[in-house]
């Protein structure tokens, strides 16, 4: 269960050590340095006193710090044991399901990046598919190491923010959990559409789709709970499934509808309603 923010106020240094020590990949000085600015009004605002901590860091005690953050491999390339975080974090993009032909890859793009800037390829995984991540990889690899740098710290806030969130509950919680919903309109009678079977996928540029999420709208024609949410949005290319055949009993033109879309804003809001006929349908980002 999260620990409230005022309990973490008024704790005991080792106490807030065993909440949030392991937040910062291997790096439990992190929320040490933060203890001492105690208290805090918001989370936020004790994210922003272990930002700062790092910021503090040298050149050279930043870099050991980047280096401590593992490699992204599938499970047969794994060398090192994952923290917990970061096992769940990576298995929720995908990485312990690739391919062979994915993990000689991977593989590869990691030996060259730590080449070419010293420390290892850093991204906030949960906000990924897989594909996505392997197009930031090749993206980033052609980067400077200037600007490589300031990414890495960039997704390493994003992850750490996450973390926080798991872990902490009280006034000004970072903003990091997108939402995906639905809405079905029968245009023709002018009423929602109840009973219908929704299917959201996640595709892979391999043509494969994995289920991410299924509901039955409801009498408001909508789902009960939002198909995603809680977490960020993984970017990438998403279908919805609606299938109407039961619904028009067996009358209609249409049978399942599908509506393909990208998401690019893993922390917003994605509303997509499907207005349709027997013989038509139409969509759009709706709020």
């Amino acid at each position: 269960m999260p620990v409230s923010l005022s309990a973490l106020n008024d704790a005991s240094r080792d106490e807030f050590l065993a909440v949030l020590g392991d937040v910062f990949e291997h790096a439990p000085w992190v929320a040490e340095a933060a203890f001492a600015r105690r208290p805090f009004a918001t989370v936020i605002a004790l994210h922003e006193a272990m930002l700062a901590a790092l910021a503090a860091l040298p050149a050279a005690p930043l870099t050991a710090f980047l280096n401590n953050h593992p490699d992204l491999a599938g499970r047969t390339a794994r060398r090192e044991p994952l923290t917990v975080d970061s096992a769940r974090e990576q298995a929720g993009a995908g990485l312990d399901r690739l391919t062979a032909e994915e993990t000689a890859l991977l593989v590869q793009w990691n030996a060259q990046y730590r080449a070419r800037f010293g420390f290892p390829f850093i991204i906030c995984a949960l906000r990924h598919t897989k594909d996505s991540i392997f197009t930031e990889f090749v993206r980033r690899l052609d980067g400077d190491a200037a600007s490589e740098r300031h990414t890495a710290i960039g997704e390493i806030a994003r992850i750490t923010a996450l973390r926080l969130t798991r872990k902490i509950e009280g006034a000004g919680m970072p903003s990091v959990h997108g939402r995906l919903s639905t809405h079905l309109l029968d245009t023709t009678r002018g009423l929602p559409a109840a009973g219908v079977p929704i299917e959201l996928y996640v595709l892979s540029a391999d043509g494969s789709a994995a289920l991410v999420a299924e509901a039955i709208s409801n009498a408001d024609g909508r789902t009960a709970a939002p198909l995603i949410s809680g977490r960020p949005i993984p970017n990438g290319i998403y279908e919805l499934r609606f299938s109407l055949d039961a619904y028009l009993s067996g009358a209609g033109f249409l049978d399942v509808v599908p509506i393909r879309f990208k998401i690019a804003e893993p922390e917003a809001h994605y509303h997509v309603p499907l207005l349709f006929t027997p013989w038509s349908y139409s969509t759009y980002r709706g709020s």
